[in-house]
């Protein structure tokens, strides 16, 4: 015979595991991490505009892809298309979230979702603050404010938190490529400093690990499981 359920255990509901210190330190050390990494994008940031003109780099960087291979353009443009505008803003996270869904990862998609949106709204607040001028040589249509390169922090924030839910090294040596690509395209067509392409590459992958360490016992329960 068993005893009936209390009014404040029900038989029926399921028992939650608590928080182990490894889930602890996880999520510290990613908040940690990523919020060390957009305080240097955030460094990186006032130091460029501080000088008046472009740093020695950015100006020799954007000169010598004016002179690089042009069989490099149309991929340029491709990548433009796909880290940005409309096509970024909700085919990327929407056909994201719906693949992890299909590979049975559906809290692993709501992170996804939740790490775009804090991404880009980081990344807005930060154009507005800064509001530095692209290069005059800019062969695509681009919003105000160079840094942080919004497309370089979509590419490192999809590369971030696809590390995370699938931590295989060739996901890394992959997502560590796109995130090159896209940079190395937006330098290209001159709608950005070199620079601005690191600081997106910070803000973009700090946004991540935060949004990831806000919700890592749920991610790491979800993996155990499958």
């Amino acid at each position: 015979m068993t005893a009936p359920a209390t009014a404040d255990a029900p038989a029926d509901r399921p028992r939650r595991l608590p928080t182990t210190d490894v889930e602890i330190t996880i999520a510290l050390r990613r908040v940690v991490v990523g919020v060390l990494l957009m305080a240097l994008g955030a460094v990186l940031g006032i130091l460029i505009a501080s000088e008046a003109d472009p740093i020695d780099l950015d100006a020799w960087w954007n000169g010598a892809m004016g002179s690089w291979n042009p069989g490099f353009v149309p991929i340029a443009f491709a990548l433009d298309f796909l880290g940005g505008g409309w096509f970024a803003t909700y085919v990327v996270p929407l056909g994201g979230a719906l693949l992890l869904v299909l590979a049975r990862r559906p809290r692993s998609a709501l992170v996804f979702l939740a790490a775009s949106i804090v991404s880009v709204a980081v990344v807005q607040l930060v154009k507005s603050m800064f509001g530095r001028v692209r290069p005059e040589e800019m062969l695509v249509i681009s919003d105000h404010g160079s840094f942080p390169s919004g497309h370089t922090a979509n590419a490192a924030t999809i590369a971030v938190i696809a590390v995370i839910v699938f931590p295989r090294l060739w996901v890394a040596l992959v997502g560590g490529a796109w995130v090159f690509a896209m940079a190395f395209s937006r330098t290209h067509v001159h709608a950005h400093w070199l620079s601005d392409t690191v600081g997106g590459a910070l803000f973009g992958a700090g946004a991540a690990l935060v949004v990831a360490g806000a919700f890592t016992v749920m991610l790491e329960r979800e993996r155990s499981l499958g």
